[in-house]
């Protein structure tokens, strides 16, 4: 299972409502913050969307999609949560690797999601509008209207946060249990 959606759309607090539910979750963007870090780069949102553009460009546009393989792989897990899927190329892995593999699409408003990118702590949190703008255009060149396209359940985060995991837990679930989305 994984998600997919643009940033500020609710993928963290998905994983999170995954996690409590006993999925072992992994952040596709850690593999990126990892090859960063070994680089001794900034985390900044500058570097970390560069820096994931010159990874797939170098060794694939699946790249973080087989970093991700090999870590489900590690963890053993019957139930795993993937926060992070960007584009076809990645979606096609997983369900190549998973044929049972499911994608969920989170999607919001602009405004609530700048809204909760600037109250985030984390070194990528969006600051400006024109921050915003420019992560969503990279994440839009990297494919991820089109794993929204791909996904098999869309969940609108326009409301209160309690009624976003409320759907989200009643989804995950659904396939714990093997029911379809």
């Amino acid at each position: 299972m994984g998600v997919t959606g643009l940033p500020g759309s609710g993928k963290t607090s998905a994983a999170e409502v995954a996690r409590k539910l006993g999925y072992t979750v992994i952040v596709m963007g850690d593999f990126v913050r990892a090859e960063a870090q070994s680089r001794g780069l900034e985390p900044s949102a500058e570097n970390l969307g560069r820096l994931m553009l010159e990874m797939r460009k170098e060794r694939g546009e699946a790249i973080l999609a087989e970093l991700t393989v090999e870590a489900v792989e590690k963890a053993g897990s019957p139930f795993v949560f993937v926060d992070g899927v960007r584009s076809p190329a990645e979606v096609e892995e997983f369900r190549r690797r998973y044929p049972g593999f499911k994608l969920i699409a989170t999607v919001a408003p602009s405004q609530a999601r700048f809204q909760r990118l600037s109250q985030r702590l984390r070194s990528d949190n969006a600051l400006s509008w024109e921050t915003l703008r420019k992560r969503d255009e990279r994440e839009l060149q990297v494919g991820v209207e089109a794993a929204v396209n791909l996904s098999d359940i869309t969940i609108e985060n326009k409301g209160s946060l309690e009624a976003f995991e409320a759907e989200v837990r009643k989804v995950l679930e659904r396939m714990k249990t093997g029911n379809s989305p």
